[in-house]
């Protein structure tokens, strides 16, 4: 049933509008196996969280990168430390990294597609912004995705020095609608990182549940679950 008390949306990207609410690490083992690649998750894992962090610290990501660029540097770093730790040869690594970089960005493409009648038809009843951790580069991304022009404002951790799950960065998301947060409807894929802290400054929520990080997050419920973006309209309009 639709709450006609949301004058304004915000939404999370990434794992959100670009993974179906499936979290990116699993997308990108999906590269991985689609490759070939012969090697265990739990050292898969590792390179995920390592390589998560070398971003973190070091600007390789640039402004000007779009999602491709961005995930080619970020195979790059998982698969250099695959190779240093053995699990695959040096060699192996250069070639595959083109390659699952190839086929995440496609995947992303894909669900891209697939929610912009989504974002179309909510972008006619609503303002939209959008609130998100990402390395600085997020205008390119959605620049090259054609979504930059659903949003009214880009929230991006990287350059407003907040990062989710501090509620802070969705209360810059309410000011920029110039709502209060009761009228205000947050779209995620992460209960920790969106739902909890959005919920916690009295926004309302819809958390597009895939497969998570962890298996707790996994079995967490929620009233304000939905299965697909599809399922907007229905909670909004």
């Amino acid at each position: 049933m639709a709450n006609t008390d949301i004058k304004g949306i915000i939404f999370d990207y990434g794992g959100t509008i670009d993974s179906r609410g499936t979290h990116w690490s699993e997308v990108i083992w999906d590269g991985y196996r689609a490759s070939g690649v012969d090697i265990d998750k739990s050292a898969f894992r590792d390179a995920y969280v390592y390589a998560e962090r070398e971003l973190a610290k070091t600007p390789h990501i640039l402004p000007d990168d779009n999602f491709y660029d961005l995930l080619l540097k970020k195979m790059k770093i998982e698969l250099g430390y695959l190779a240093d730790k053995s699990f695959i040869k040096t060699s192996e690594a250069e070639l595959l990294a083109p390659d699952i970089a190839s086929y995440c960005y496609e995947r992303a493409r894909e669900c891209v597609e697939e929610a912009r009648p989504i974002l179309d038809r909510l972008a006619g009843s609503y303002p939209m912004v959008l609130v998100s951790n990402f390395y600085g580069n997020i205008e390119s991304v959605l620049s090259d995705f054609d979504l930059l022009r659903y949003f009214r404002s880009i929230i991006e951790s990287a350059v407003v020095g907040v990062r989710k799950p501090d509620p802070r960065i969705f209360a810059l998301g309410v000011e920029a609608l110039g709502l209060n947060p009761s009228e205000v409807l947050v779209v995620g894929d992460s209960y920790k990182k969106d739902i909890v802290p959005a919920e916690s400054i009295g926004c309302k929520v819809a958390w597009l549940k895939g497969k998570g990080w962890t298996a707790d997050e996994d079995a967490v419920m929620h009233p304000a679950i939905i299965k697909s973006l599809a399922d907007l309209p229905e909670v909004a309009l």
